[in-house]
């Protein structure tokens, strides 16, 4: 049984003075390999007069490259795409295609918090290795506390482990030294999570991680709930690190700039509008 949901995602610049844009890299895209059905995509930028071209960059991602040959005032980016969020059951084939690239494997040094938390997961043991993952996963999503982080950037593994707390983006890159310490292959995701639970819909820009379960392939884990990655969760783009899945980047005069990021879910006849200025 279908049940479709419909995002609307805009991203709105303002600037205080005409600016020259230099290339501006979007990646707000599911690719084909994206395990929620999406019944339709769109993208709409302002003001007209660009150029847009799509790639894929090395981890095959799919990214809008848009160019301005004037200045401009503001700059906005509206996404429209409509996901089949239909509960489907786990697949039961095996993934055939080759091991991902040692890069994938090969952590950052860590320190004293990080090394007696390897020392805990060392002793965590299961014959299914998808469930050793994840009561790891648990433990990091009942060890660190959610935040809402507005300033940019990503902790390394020992602040979050000392503070003990984090936004998604944090705990997803804690998870992520954990398992390259161990030698699984994992990487970093920026998608969307979208909840459309009838009486309050919700949906969210996110960050998760990604580990390659032999079998099975790259599997989600969200180390915000300690659960395993669902139909709603899109993923956009994933990579080695959380600076190369960015959602806009690009450079532009100096300037003042404002941003105002809306989303608004329609879920049948019910429209809820979520607020992520700053996320």
């Amino acid at each position: 049984m279908n049940r479709p949901v419909t995002l609307v995602h805009r991203t709105s610049y303002r600037y205080d003075r005409p600016v020259s844009l230099g290339p501006q890299t979007i990646r707000l895209r599911p690719d084909a390999t994206c395990p929620t059905p999406i019944l339709s995509y769109g993208m709409d930028i302002q003001p007209h007069g660009h150029q847009r071209t799509w790639r894929q960059d090395d981890f095959g991602n799919h990214e809008a490259c848009v160019t301005f040959d004037r200045k401009v005032r503001h700059f906005d980016i509206t996404v429209r795409l409509t996901a089949d969020l239909a509960p489907v059951p786990a697949p039961l084939h095996t993934d055939a295609r080759p091991a991902p690239p040692v890069a994938f494997t090969q952590p950052l040094p860590a320190g004293p918090h990080l090394r007696a938390l390897l020392a805990e997961v060392a002793g965590i043991r299961h014959p299914d290795p998808l469930a050793r993952l994840e009561a790891i996963n648990r433990m990091i999503a009942a060890r660190i506390t959610y935040r809402t982080r507005m300033e940019a950037g990503v902790w390394d593994a020992e602040e979050t482990l000392t503070r003990q707390t984090g936004s998604c983006r944090d705990s997803a890159w804690l998870f992520i030294q954990v398992l390259r310490h161990m030698g699984i292959a994992a990487r970093f995701v920026s998608g969307y999570l979208i909840q459309p639970d009838i009486d309050d819909a919700t949906c969210d820009l996110h960050a998760w991680a990604q580990a390659h379960v032999p079998g099975r392939g790259w599997v989600g884990f969200d180390t915000t709930s300690g659960l395993l990655a669902s139909q709603g969760h899109i993923p956009l783009a994933a990579a080695l690190e959380p600076g190369q899945v960015a959602p806009v980047s690009g450079l532009l005069d100096s300037c003042n700039a404002t941003l105002d990021v809306s989303m608004t879910l329609h879920h049948g006849d019910d429209t809820k509008i979520t607020d992520l200025k700053g996320q």
